[in-house]
């Protein structure tokens, strides 16, 4: 049986090359001996094997200042460039004088060692390219269409196995050659599996993995698995699999022989999706009748509720406000009142979401965006933006067709600033260093950068001023106002000012500028063609792997762009979003980190991602189609408590993996789990005043109020670029300690519309603040002095009344002083501690039973266990009183890993 395993394993590693033409030997074995006379291809040969030998690498030859007066472009992108380069240091009349030869071998002194061994067939390469007069690049040389490599995936079974990779290049004009000999490869995880520079795989531990293969513009990365543990094929347990997305999960899982855990509990679930979609905790009310329902269809109906509640629109448009970039710190001076900007855009992309608008939409209203409402001349746009800023008128930026403020932004006035921020935010993809030089992980050249710049071009982002035709307009408007010489910000705080008194100001605007058109004009009797227009728009630009397109056919040239990124062919756009969303919920991506889509940092599980794109485009960008997709799925709701097979898995959604929440649900759930039962459930039907309704960010957003302290710490996204690490979700130190000792969380406790004061009000138990604020500081002293004022003259009343009865005195004086007692009593009673007025005698017993377990619900959605609920009865009982260690079990519920991460 081991043999036929073994012979089973050779079989399922070799791969075998199916072709309509013939194919091209390996240059290994046309250069094996010294009497080939064929001359190698610059494109094709040369260059690749210039790279194999890290000769244009970044420590070599390919760094920007290049080594010993040569320089050759990164990772050879520039064929001409290099081609010119090279050409100094050969020498066709002798070739094996030539430089390029000389150095490699060592022949003459050479920093970077010895590269080329004599006699090799990479020796031989070089020298008959040399010999047949170094040929360049030809104009009208065929592209790759592609890289075949094979086998397309590799599933080891134990050690020692191994098998040899082959690259096939397949050019336009139909040529196929195997390029084995001339590709680069790297392994994503070498303790998986290791690869030598021939392409020899090779099994290390378990586990999976990707090799990557390079080639010219290609990039080509192989899945290599080997199974973790012994549960595959019939060994492998019988799982439901419900849901598209389960079985594409535990199709990827049976191959390591990784066994999903359980599904988690209704407990688990509920407060799992309630803070996921709403960042809110579920009321105990609500988990008492979650638990309780018996419909098999309670949690998808859970799902569809949580979606109508105004906590997903306010999170999920913080979300896409994260993603494009709302930042206060680059919105300075866009409107004539501070901070005002970074609350329209939230404005306007929450009404979008609570309408649940297509995403493709969303995204139009920002790319295509232009100050002005379609029809609006520039008098109607002055009044109607001066509106936003007048009391008492009821007018929103929400109202607004297109969101301008985008392209308004300080760090989105370059071109290159324009196509790095766009990529990251819609395609996810980190294209900066297709800036310089060809991308080192993915197909994208300094050309193709370029080339994307060209729809860039004909936006002007920065409002000072309004289109060049409505110049005129905005000086006499201008001129209506007593601004004499004010210029810059002198000028926009007189504005601030006019325009808060209900006045109609000018504004610039963001506008698009047409691209030149090339007319036929007739100049003294003869026809010349001449550029009319701006000559800033470009006239043509490039799409990311795609042929120049004529701009000037079009009055925007963002029109192409917008049409491509909703296309079904895009590869990029609708991936991005669902990655972005599925990382939210299973704390990594399918491609991690999300904004880093690249050739060379493929897909965990490439058959969901594309699952998820291809149905997100088939629903029409429906954002809660997608939300449901994956909440609804069996993989969402499995438990986070792990078998003996999944304990290690991270990146394959064998099990819930516990995830700290974000900095604004962490500080929402904190308030929501100290307040008291009215308070708690406002968290699960209004964001007035929480932390994810926040509408601004940035260094020097000052709208977060208490949690401003909380919200740098816990990681909130500062904006401060499109990368999605402006965001940090990383325990730390500083987070602990907070939760454990900052004063804030100490006053939270004891808040006078706390947890711990209905629960004193409850059960007839004075309440005592161990913590008052610094401004409750003033006031509790002033309170004390009354309550003993108070005290004091209900001692004396009280003897009076003692030594009046004694003395028999009469009826009527009697009642009088007991009068005065009552409502001396009551004015004392209104300063024994906050909220006193309604306290009794303070006599009474808090129901612990009831209390312990209401603190648990109210923090971890669950009821504790016998021991929790014994150790917790115990330490009330040895505390000072039953309020006091109340507190220090909500503290200790605060404080722990359940708490503040989601499971």
């Amino acid at each position: 049986m081991k043999a036929l395993g073994t012979i089973f394993a050779v079989l399922l590693l070799t791969g075998t090359v199916t072709a309509s033409g013939a194919e091209i030997d390996t240059v290994a074995k046309r250069f094996a001996t010294t009497d080939t006379v064929e001359t190698p291809d610059f494109q094709r040969h040369v260059v690749p094997l210039l790279g194999k030998l890290g000769c244009n690498g970044r420590a070599c030859h390919g760094s920007f200042q290049g080594r010993g007066g040569f320089r050759l472009s990164l990772f050879g992108y520039d064929f001409k460039a290099d081609h010119d380069e090279m050409s100094g240091r050969v020498d066709p009349e002798t070739p094996a004088e030539s430089l390029v030869l000389q150095k490699p071998l060592m022949e003459t002194p050479h920093e970077g060692g010895q590269r080329l061994k004599p006699g090799s067939w990479q020796h031989r390469l070089l020298l008959n390219w040399v010999k047949g007069d170094a040929p360049a690049r030809a104009e009208d040389a065929a592209k790759l269409s592609e890289l075949q490599v094979t086998p397309t995936e590799v599933q080891f079974s134990h050690d020692g196995q191994s098998v040899q990779m082959k690259a096939v290049a397949v050019w336009a004009d139909g040529t196929r050659e195997d390029v084995t000999d001339l590709c680069r490869f790297q392994t994503n995880d070498d303790q998986v599996a290791d690869i030598t520079s021939g392409g020899f795989l090779e099994a290390s531990t378990p586990g999976d993995t990707h090799i990557v293969v390079f080639y010219d513009s290609a990039v080509v990365a192989v899945p290599v698995m080997r199974p973790i543990f012994d549960r595959t094929g019939d060994n492998y347990p019988t799982t439901p699999t419900p849901t598209r997305i389960d079985r594409l999960v535990v199709a990827k899982l049976k191959k390591l022989g990784v066994v999903q855990s359980e599904r988690c509990s209704d407990e688990e679930f509920l407060r799992r999706v309630s803070l996921d979609v709403t960042g809110a905790l579920p009321t105990v009310t609500e988990i008492r009748e979650f638990t309780t329902d018996t419909n098999s269809d309670k949690r998808s109906r859970k799902i569809d509720e949580l979606l109508e509640r105004p906590g997903y629109t306010a999170w999920w448009t913080t979300k896409l406000c994260d993603y494009t970039g709302n930042s206060d710190d680059q919105l300075n001076n866009v409107t004539p009142v501070r901070q005002a900007a970074s609350k329209q855009w939230y404005e306007w992309i929450h009404a979008r979401v609570e309408k649940n608008v297509p995403y493709d939409e969303i995204v139009e209203g920002l790319v295509m965006a232009v100050s002005r409402d379609p029809g609006e001349s520039y008098e109607d746009y002055c009044t109607n933006m001066s509106q936003l800023y007048h009391k008492n008128v009821d007018s929103s930026f929400a109202g607004r067709e297109q969101m301008p403020h985008y392209w308004a932004r300080r760090n989105f006035q370059q071109m290159e600033d324009r196509v790095i921020g766009f990529a990251y935010t819609f395609l996810g993809v980190r294209i900066q260093c297709a800036q310089c030089h060809k991308h080192p992980f993915d197909k994208w050249t300094q050309d193709d950068f370029k080339g994307f710049q060209g729809f860039f071009t004909g936006v002007t982002g920065r409002t000072t001023n309004p289109r060049p035709e409505n110049r005129t307009d905005y000086k006499e408007m201008l001129a209506k106002f007593d601004t004499g010489d004010l210029k810059g910000g002198q000028l926009r705080n007189e504005l601030r000012k006019i325009v808060q008194q209900g006045k109609t100001i000018p504004f610039g605007e963001v506008y698009s500028t047409p691209p030149p058109k090339i007319v036929v004009v007739e100049r003294k009797g003869r026809k010349q063609k001449v550029r009319k227009g701006s000559g800033r728009t470009a006239t043509e630009g490039r799409l990311l792997g795609q042929e120049p397109i004529d701009l000037t056919e079009y009055e925007d040239v963002r029109e192409p762009l917008m049409a491509w990124l909703r296309s079904p062919e895009n590869p990029l756009f609708a991936k991005a979003f669902v990655n972005r969303v599925w990382a939210s919920y299973f704390n990594v991506g399918i491609v991690n980190p999300p904004d880093d889509m690249n050739l060379a940092n493929p897909p965990s599980n490439a058959p969901l991602l594309d699952h998820l794109a291809t149905g997100f485009i088939a629903h029409g960008f429906d954002m809660k189609w997608l939300h449901r997709e994956i909440l609804n799925s069996r993989t969402y709701q499995l438990s986070w408590q792990p078998n003996s097979t999944n304990r290690l898995d991270e990146r394959n959604f064998a099990r819930a993996v516990p995830r700290r929440l974000s900095a604004e649900i962490a500080w929402d759930m904190v308030s929501q789990a100290v307040s008291n039962d009215e308070k708690f459930a406002q968290f699960t039907t209004s964001v007035e005043g929480r932390a994810i309704a926040i509408t601004g960010a940035g260094t020097r957003y000052r709208g977060n109020g208490d949690a401003s302290y909380a919200m740098t710490i816990f990681g909130r996204s500062i904006r401060e670029s499109n990368c999605d690490c402006d965001r940090s979700e990383e325990p730390s130190l500083l987070q602990t300690i907070f939760l454990r000792n900052d004063s804030q969380i100490l006053e939270m406790l004891d808040k006078k519309d706390g947890w711990l004061a209905q629960v004193a009000k409850e059960n007839d138990v004075r309440f005592t603040s161990k913590t008052p604020s610094t401004a409750d500081k003033a006031k509790l002293a002033k309170m004390a002095q009354l309550r003993r004022t108070y005290g004091n003259r209900l001692k004396t009343q009280q003897a009076a009344l003692t030594k009046l009865k004694k003395k028999g005195g009469s009826e009527k004086q009697i009642a009088r002083l007991e009068v005065q007692i009552k409502s001396l009593r009551k004015k004392w009673k209104q300063y024994l501690e906050p909220g006193g007025e309604d306290a009794k005698d303070g006599k009474g017993s808090v129901d612990l039973a009831k209390a312990i377990d209401d603190a648990y619900l109210r923090t971890l959605s669950r009821k504790p266990t016998e021991s929790e609920a014994a150790a917790a009865t115990e330490f009330v009982a040895a505390s000072e009183d039953q309020l006091d260690g109340l507190r220090g079990v909500m503290w200790a519920l605060l404080n722990t890993k359940e708490f503040i991460v989601n499971h």
